[in-house]
């Protein structure tokens, strides 16, 4: 799913080290090849992911391929966002609507 050099892929095989076990704040991005809104967000997901490149990992999981975790997180809708620091969730945004704007504030405060 993942079209930027800097968007990582995230599965349910390596989660737990890329996301839950990095010294990194993580955004990943739940999502799903056939939702549009998740079509819609991809572009801003990758220029996040070029703006924090060596100070955060950016990424996306696909929700169909990799249940056990979008079960673990909780998942109702998509595209649903999560932003994960030392392994927990600080914060969570919801729909196609969030802008760039609001997950690089979040991130920085992570990253800090």
């Amino acid at each position: 799913m993942a079209s930027s050099p800097h968007v990582q892929t995230f599965t349910d095989a390596n989660f737990e080290q890329e996301v839950m076990k990095s010294d990194l704040p993580v955004l990943v991005d739940v999502s799903a090849t056939w939702c549009t809104p998740c079509q819609f967000l991809a572009p801003t997901i990758e220029a996040v992911a070029s703006e924090f490149a060596g100070k955060a990992k950016v990424g996306v999981i696909d929700a169909d391929e990799n249940r056990n975790v979008t079960m673990q997180l909780g998942v109702m809708s998509l595209p649903t966002i999560f932003l994960f620091n030392k392994g927990t969730v600080v914060k969570t945004f919801f729909g196609g609507q969030t802008r760039k704007e609001e997950l690089v504030a979040a991130l920085t405060e992570a990253a800090r």
